[in-house]
């Protein structure tokens, strides 16, 4: 088994950066979901209800701000965040900073709502909640329900087969395979059998441990086409005929860093326990 892919996401619910290497830190990778966008009760706009978010595409800047792209808008530098510590509606984390004001304007246009661009300064603060397996000491940056999502090849490749195998069974036309972006994973691997994570307890990547906290259970964003936006059905069709227990559909793993350290495509994966 092998690393195959990385993929950082600077701002929660924008599109991902795919990357040759990246610096792990005990929170996830470096530079991933420290910013977020709220509305004025500083609760979290996401991709299941705003799919244009999708379409932003941020990158970091030498002086730690974003830049900002996006279909229809003009290009946007923002400057690191210095602004006031306002209240913020997430389940562990109470207070982030602001941005500039103009990234409050950028996104409020983007979204045709009132919205604001928040800053963590320091994810140190924000602990991985029991509820989602974690442990004390256990932090997270924007991400929320843990510092890193892992997602197999193999196991896309078996869904892909599933969602064949139900359009011919409803006479429909061959689907296209699906983008793994869709998943919006932080580590994609390959070499496995197909669903073999959901069993894996401790597993190590190039020098790095990691230990799953859990299995990762899919809401509506996965159904946008992360190219053209449009909703449909697939995959949770699929994955609610497959893999649907506890109420829920599951796809790909999430996990708690050990240690400090880079990956970089080809690492070997390991499992550990």
């Amino acid at each position: 088994m092998e690393l195959t892919e990385i993929r950082r996401y600077p701002v929660k619910s924008v599109s991902g950066w795919v990357m040759d290497s990246a610096v792990v830190e005990p929170w996830g990778l470096a530079g991933d979901r420290r910013w977020a966008v709220v509305d004025e009760q500083g609760e979290l706009h996401w991709a299941g209800e705003n799919p244009r978010m999708l379409s932003v595409v941020a990158g970091a800047t030498d002086e730690d701000g974003l830049l900002l792209d996006a279909p229809g808008l003009p290009q946007l530098k923002v400057p690191p965040a210095t602004g006031e510590s306002v209240p913020v509606g997430f389940v562990e984390l109470d207070h982030a900073t602001l941005a500039h004001p103009d990234a409050h304007a950028w996104f409020t246009r983007l979204l045709g709502k009132s919205a604001r661009l928040i800053w963590l300064d320091d994810p140190n603060r924000c602990a991985v909640p029991p509820s989602h397996g974690g442990l004390p000491g256990d932090v997270v940056t924007f991400a929320g329900d843990a510092p890193i999502l892992l997602t197999s090849r193999s196991s896309l490749r078996q869904l892909d087969d599933w969602i064949l195998e139900g359009a011919v069974e409803r006479q429909e036309d061959p689907p296209a395979p699906l983008d793994m972006a869709r998943f919006r994973p932080n580590l994609v691997i390959d070499g496995a059998p197909p669903y073999a994570e959901d069993d894996w307890r401790e597993i190590r990547i190039g020098s790095l441990a990691f230990r799953v906290s859990e299995r990762c259970d899919r809401c509506a964003v996965p159904t946008y086409d992360p190219v053209t936006l449009e909703k449909g059905k697939e995959p949770l069709r699929t994955l609610a005929r497959h893999r649907r227990w506890d109420g829920k559909t599951w796809f790909g793993i999430r996990l708690i860093p050990r240690g400090r350290g880079e990956l970089r495509l080809g690492d070997p994966v390991t499992v550990l326990a």
